[in-house]
């Protein structure tokens, strides 16, 4: 279940009820509207798909995918494609690899979508088994698609300027400090991630 504009309200309402800063944001740029992505392999492989290009050239490769494997594809569906076949659908040898590192896990029945763990660290744990899938992008599935309330994406630089900026600190802090100055924001961390986004891209700010 995704994070909705409800929940994310609630979360962020509890912590600017102890903290000044956060509801004086709340009062300048309003509140962020819900992230919401589907959970499944597939939203982990569209984010294969779309590292170090442009969201254009990211959203042409997909469309390729599409055409080649259909809109329903399974898993099993990349594995049987050659090399020659994925790479004119625009996919890197790299990409590639990882690509099929996300679906002979899935094929196996090695990482199930469905019943990933409870816990947060273990999910991260589970989901960055595959080639290619980093803290960061492990995160930002369980935020975004399975809408855990708890979850900072602390490596995120978006997240990190928008500490900075909330914190007035002198300088934007690196992903440690980023996770450890949030520990006060706990069990909301996921509300506020959204919301550094949020008045990170405001104009205003």
């Amino acid at each position: 279940m995704s994070l909705s504009a409800e929940t994310i309200k609630a979360g962020l309402d509890a912590i600017a009820s102890s903290d000044e800063r956060v509801s004086g944001l709340l009062d300048r740029v309003g509140y962020p509207e819900p992230r919401i992505r589907d959970t499944g392999y597939k939203t982990l492989l569209r984010t294969i798909v779309g590292q170090q290009v442009s969201v254009a050239a990211a959203t042409s490769m997909w469309n390729k995918l599409e055409a080649e494997l259909g809109q329903d594809f399974k898993p099993t569906c990349v594995l049987e494609r050659d090399f020659d076949t994925l790479r004119a659908c625009g996919l890197s040898r790299q990409k590639q690899g990882y690509a099929r590192s996300l679906c002979e896990l899935v094929a196996a029945g090695e990482l199930d979508f469905d019943d990933l763990p409870k816990d947060d660290e273990a999910a991260i744990e589970e989901l960055t088994r595959i080639k290619g899938i980093g803290r960061w992008s492990a995160e930002i599935y369980l935020l975004f698609a399975e809408g855990r309330p708890d979850i900072w994406p602390a490596g995120d630089l978006a997240v990190q300027e928008g500490v900075k900026r909330l914190l007035d600190l002198p300088e934007r802090p690196t992903e440690k400090p980023t996770r450890e100055l949030a520990e006060g924001w706990r069990p909301h961390r996921g509300a506020m991630a959204i919301f550094t986004w949020h008045f990170y891209a405001n104009p205003a700010m």
